[in-house]
């Protein structure tokens, strides 16, 4: 199933991602939304859960901001119209939510980020805004009406009494109302204003990408934990200056050699990169199990026929090394070394959350590679599937 309507992923990564917006309808057809109204409302209670209430008005000030966790009679309290409930990482709580990451793995894993679920009762807004991010918004529920603008950074005008970025001169040039199954993608810095038509509910399915500032503080953090850099400036033989005051080019040249020499090493750019698309973003998501795993029960659990999948808040990633042939690879921020014949199990673990079984139970015939996979069941990056969470029936 392709989610991308009659345009394809070539037609889509070529003239749409990250340049200009594109509506698709009937994206998902005959969509059930993977959550209800009064489910969304129990995890904005709970504690683990990043929740947020957004209104457009509050005590005569424009588009306020609460942050959850919230009291069930406080939600139930609300007006009936112009507020949000937003519920982030909803992939991470719900199986069935974590299941709409596979349609998009046209995009890279490290990319994905997490669904974010939005509902409102009639007029519910967050205000016209641009995010920093590629994201697909998936109707579920009711229609919303969207309207989009142009492209706007941080020097845009923002609407003043609000802990929001609200822009302050949203002009519309496009408008369209979703209905379910429909969905908008926008890409980084394009303006938009989703207003609820009913009550209704929108998946975000964000992705994720770092700073160019991210990246040069993630990699120097990361490089400065080699031993070859637990050492001090020398200057053994200072030449005498014509000011005391003057910082030399030959001083200069000396602090690029030093950050040049630190980042020659490619595997060390792609460790901590891998490392960091891959941390979990929320804690207590992927955690070990309550009872380990030994590579004998593995193989046995596998061999019976019981699936393995990825936790809900996991991310897999791989990275090529073409000095030696190897690969890394990186799950929910740690690094493991793959060799010869063994590389080829990152292409069954990274493919997607279900793992394709025929092809891993081969793999675990080989002592290190089942100690590998049973090493990522115990942090809690794999799980076994039983019947009914994979939606099977049990035999009469």
């Amino acid at each position: 199933m392709s989610v991308l309507g009659e345009t394809s992923i070539e037609t889509f990564l070529c003239d749409y991602w990250q340049k200009k917006p594109l509506i698709i309808r009937n994206a998902f057809p005959g969509i059930e939304s993977p959550v209800s109204v009064d489910e969304l409302a129990g995890l904005a209670c709970e504690e683990a859960v990043e929740s947020r209430l957004v209104f457009e008005q509050e005590n005569s000030k424009p588009w306020q901001l609460h942050n959850g966790p919230f009291q069930e009679s406080y939600l139930q309290s609300l007006p009936d119209r112009d507020w949000t409930l937003l519920v982030q990482g909803l992939d991470h709580w719900v199986p069935e939510a974590a299941e709409y990451l596979e349609y998009f793995r046209f995009v890279p894993n490290w990319r994905l980020d997490d669904i974010m679920a939005s509902f409102a009762p009639v007029g519910g807004s967050v205000g016209p805004h641009f995010d920093r991010y590629d994201v697909f918004l998936l109707q579920t529920i009711g229609q919303r009406r969207w309207k989009i603008g142009g492209v706007h950074d941080d020097s845009s005008p923002r609407v003043e009494g609000s802990s929001l970025h609200i822009l302050a001169d949203f002009e519309t040039q496009e408008e369209a109302v979703l209905n379910p199954g429909d969905m908008l993608y926008l890409p980084p810095g394009v303006a938009h204003w989703g207003i609820a038509e009913n009550d209704c509910m929108t998946l975000s399915i964000g992705f994720r990408t770092p700073s160019h500032a991210d990246v040069v503080t993630g990699v120097a953090d990361f490089v400065a934990d080699s031993p070859e850099l637990d050492r001090q400036l020398e200057d053994p033989e200072p030449a005498i200056q014509d000011n005391p005051g003057r910082i030399t080019e030959r001083q200069i040249n000396e602090l690029r050699s030093i950050l040049e020499n630190a980042l020659k090493d490619p595997d060390a750019i792609a460790s901590w990169f891998g490392q960091a698309m891959t941390e979990p973003k929320h804690a207590g998501i992927v955690e070990p199990p309550d009872d380990p795993l030994d590579t004998e029960t593995l193989q046995t659990l596998v061999s019976d026929g019981t699936p393995l999948v990825w936790n809900e808040g996991s991310r897999f990633s791989f990275h090529d090394l073409p000095e030696d042939g190897g690969r890394l690879l990186f799950v929910d921020g740690q690094r493991f070394r793959l060799t010869g014949k063994a590389t080829a199990i990152a292409d069954v673990l990274c493919a997607g959350r279900h793992p394709d079984m025929n092809a891993l139970t081969s793999y675990l015939q080989e002592t290190a590679l089942a100690e590998l996979v049973v090493s990522l069941v115990n942090q809690g990056s794999l799980y076994p599937e039983d019947e009914d969470e994979s939606g099977e029936d049990d035999e009469a």
